[in-house]
């Protein structure tokens, strides 16, 4: 019997693989860490093949460490890192250069000339997103030009894919050239409203239409995984850009429902209904799903250095060697000493956008340690979350009662508290932290008929812990005065 579901999650610094029950339990994972590879400033690469690779290895030894036969694979859901951008050949499939990665800033220039010659708004009103490098539309626009590549892509000869996209070229039967509703609308490339390649888009930044992949919702039968990978076809019938499978597998389901992951980045989402809400405060307005070829839409903010900021902690100021280091050396100190860390490394994300903000260490003196600065890093995530979640208030007109949390450094309990604290909101932690591949599996789950509807899939969201505010109203307005006075000192740092 058909029983178990198969979620890949490739993410920007590893590949994951789960294998849930159909109650939503984990069964078995195992994850593959990937180089990051970083050829100028500014610039943030993946080898295409450490994508695939790695995650070829994770859902094979997640489906050992199971003990299952694949057969017993009802489907497979896919979720991917966001807006990175690959770029391969038809025939043969290998990639014209590396993965250019969401975090890459080479695009800035590009972004700074649309947005000089007045088509910012336009691009707005179409795709719901603020033009930035962050998005994989100047960045596959860069490829072409840098590479030559016009005539071939206008030839059919190049394909042009997210992660997702990518997968699934590589990984299913009949090498479909598809992408979901969900990664089509982070390119900057996609119209929210008509839900098509937008083609004034593709003119204003020469993109050939016949490299593009074509859209598909993100529950529903997309293909079949190639036998050779496990042995059986098992059919592939969800997948959506990470945060949105978070959203969904934390269950935000009513209008106003919010949640925030915090991985390499933190992303913050909260559903919006059946219409899309033009943000008036820094915010995107995203697609949520599409299902039955119906678009959900959301609210969202982005942190471009959530977990990332505690990689950087451990791998390049080797202040801690593992990132669970990082609660117990905060916890150690009362506070920061009056340090803040604005780890802009990439610039700000919302609703700040701002390209040339860097990293910024302020505040110290004499007494300041390590353990000041590991506090202030693991404070500068919450503080970063808490300015997206006050734009959705401000934008939406309605503060939510609480905030549902996941990704791998929500494992961390001072961060949690400080979150609730500094956000004056109760901060929610579920039993399975691992929600975006829970929401692919789920999404993967009503493609393939194992759920009858959504009704069915509420009971799989369980509590773990609860975190509530216990700050008092004047030392969090004092220690959000000084974040956002920070800030200010990282803005426009870097020059153009």
């Amino acid at each position: 019997m058909q029983q178990y579901l198969a979620a890949l999650d490739q993410g920007t610094t590893s590949s994951r693989a789960i294998i849930f029950s159909a109650r939503g339990e984990i069964i078995a994972s195992h994850a593959v860490e990937f180089q990051q590879h970083y050829p100028h400033p500014g610039w943030v690469e993946h080898d295409p093949e450490d994508i695939l690779n790695s995650q070829l290895t994770a859902l094979k030894e997640a489906v050992h460490l199971s003990g299952i036969d694949p057969g017993e694979i009802a489907a497979i859901g896919i979720t991917n890192q966001r807006e990175t951008t690959l770029l391969w050949d038809r025939r043969t499939g290998k990639c014209v250069g590396n993965a250019i990665v969401w975090q890459c800033r080479r695009t800035s220039r590009i972004v700074e000339q649309l947005i000089a010659d007045g088509h910012g708004d336009m691009i707005r009103e179409k795709t719901g997103l603020i033009p930035d490098a962050y998005f994989s539309g100047t960045k596959l626009k860069w490829m072409l030009d840098y590479y030559n590549l016009h005539e071939r892509a206008e030839k059919g000869e190049l394909c042009f894919g997210t992660v997702d996209s990518y997968l699934c070229w590589n990984l299913l039967t009949g090498r479909p050239h598809v992408t979901d509703a969900t990664n089509a609308g982070r390119t900057m490339l996609f119209n929210l409203k008509t839900q098509e390649w937008d083609e004034e888009l593709l003119q204003l930044l020469d993109i050939p239409r016949a490299c593009l992949p074509e859209v598909v919702d993100s529950s529903g039968l997309i293909g079949y995984l190639d036998p050779s990978v496990l042995g059986r076809p098992i059919p592939v019938t969800g997948m959506a850009g990470d945060q949105h499978a978070s959203l969904f597998g934390q269950t935000c389901w009513q209008v106003g429902d919010v949640k925030n992951t915090y991985g390499t980045g933190c992303f913050m989402l909260m559903n919006t209904g059946d219409r899309p809400v033009v943000s008036e405060n820094g915010l995107l307005t995203t697609m949520a799903w599409r299902i039955g070829g119906k678009p959900t839409y959301a609210l969202e903010g982005s942190v471009f250095m959530g977990g990332a900021t505690i990689q950087w902690l451990r791998d390049e100021l080797k202040m801690i060697s593992k990132a669970s280091e990082s609660e117990g050396l905060a916890e150690s100190v009362n506070g920061t000493g009056g340090v803040y860390l604005v780890p802009a490394m990439t610039g700000l994300g919302a609703p700040w956008w701002d390209m040339y903000s860097r990293g910024t260490l302020v505040g110290m003196t004499r007494g300041t340690g390590r353990a000041h600065i590991v506090r202030a890093a693991l404070e500068a995530i919450a503080y970063q979350s808490d300015d997206l979640m006050q734009a959705m208030i401000r934008d939406s007109g309605r503060k939510p009662e609480r905030l549902q949390v996941d990704g791998g450094a929500s494992a961390n309990g001072f961060l949690m508290q400080f979150q609730a604290d500094i956000s004056n909101v109760p901060v929610v932690r579920p039993r399975v932290m691992e929600t975006t591949a829970l929401g692919a599996a789920l999404l993967a789950g009503l493609g393939c008929g194992m759920y009858a509807g959504r009704e069915e899939l509420a009971s799989m969201w369980q509590k773990d812990l609860e975190f509530t505010p216990a700050m008092d109203e004047a030392t969090r307005r004092l220690n959000l005065r000084g974040w956002h006075r920070a800030v200010e000192r990282s803005l426009r740092w870097a020059e153009a």
